[in-house]
């Protein structure tokens, strides 16, 4: 009995420190605001982990109306648990505010500046935004210029648009217009496991040498 227990705690020890950590840094839109919690797109990829017998665990860390001044603040407490992938999905809520986009741009550098201080092989994700039209075609154009800008500058991975597909499709969108239905989270799920998936294998390569 005693020799069971000491195989299964070894297995249970070696799963759990083999186990690779993909934090989703996000807003209402990670936390699936107005669905269950398995129906947002985070909780998505990790059933499709799951399928795939990839050794990764998703950690859903979205706040409904979080921004990135709010993710800027909360970062140093995440990091407390080892990541190996930061996807960041924030700005959606700046871009609703209104906030200068220099601010926007100010605080997603200073997020990733952290992670990869406290973990620096640590394999980011940045997910695209766009604000509102309503907000001029000045402050929109400025505001789209961010997520790209930021990707090539800091040279990490990059979702053009994460809402690709559903913002603006009454259909993909629960009744605010803002926030997708269950079938828009699978879109958006999509989206990020095409950028995602290839990211992660070479995450497992990288570990294996």
């Amino acid at each position: 009995m005693r020799s069971v227990f000491l195989v299964l705690l070894f297995f249970f020890v070696f799963c759990v420190q083999d186990e690779k950590i993909i934090l989703f840094l996000g807003d209402s839109l990670s936390a699936g605001f107005g669905l269950d919690l398995e129906e947002a797109f985070p909780s998505l990829i990790q059933k499709q982990i799951e399928q795939e017998k990839l050794p990764f665990k998703v950690i859903n860390a979205g706040l409904s109306g979080e921004t990135t001044a709010g993710g800027l603040r909360r970062i140093d407490w995440l990091l407390k648990q080892p990541i190996d992938v930061l996807v960041i999905e924030l700005g959606g809520n700046d871009g609703l505010r209104g906030i200068p986009p220099s601010e926007t741009a100010k605080n997603l550098q200073g997020i990733i500046d952290k992670a990869r201080a406290k973990y620096p092989h640590v394999q980011i994700v940045l997910a695209g935004m766009q604000a509102p039209p309503n907000m001029g075609k000045d402050y929109t154009e400025q505001f789209r210029a961010v997520f790209p800008t930021l990707a090539k500058k800091n040279a990490i991975t990059f979702i053009p648009f994460l809402l690709e597909g559903v913002a603006g499709n009454p259909s993909l969108n629960l009744p605010d217009g803002i926030h997708p239905t269950a079938e828009g989270h699978r879109i958006i799920a999509q989206t990020v496991w095409n950028t995602l998936h290839p990211l992660l294998s070479r995450t497992l390569e990288a570990h294996r040498k």
